[in-house]
């Protein structure tokens, strides 16, 4: 009995352990502001072409 209550408090400590460290980068990403999207005119255009076979058109 324990052992099983060792590993228990172990498991507990390690998962406050990410969960407090999830929360702080959390609050770090947030911290830096809004994100603002790209300007368009700074985004490379791409044409996308589709080519079917012959087979799908008759």
């Amino acid at each position: 009995m324990e052992r099983g209550k060792l590993t228990a408090i172990i498991t507990g400590a390690i998962s406050l352990l990410v969960a407090i460290a999830y929360l702080l980068l959390v609050q770090i990403l947030d911290f830096r502001g809004e994100m603002k999207p790209a300007p368009m005119m700074q985004v490379p255009s791409i044409q996308i072409s589709f080519v079917a076979p012959p087979s799908v058109f008759q």
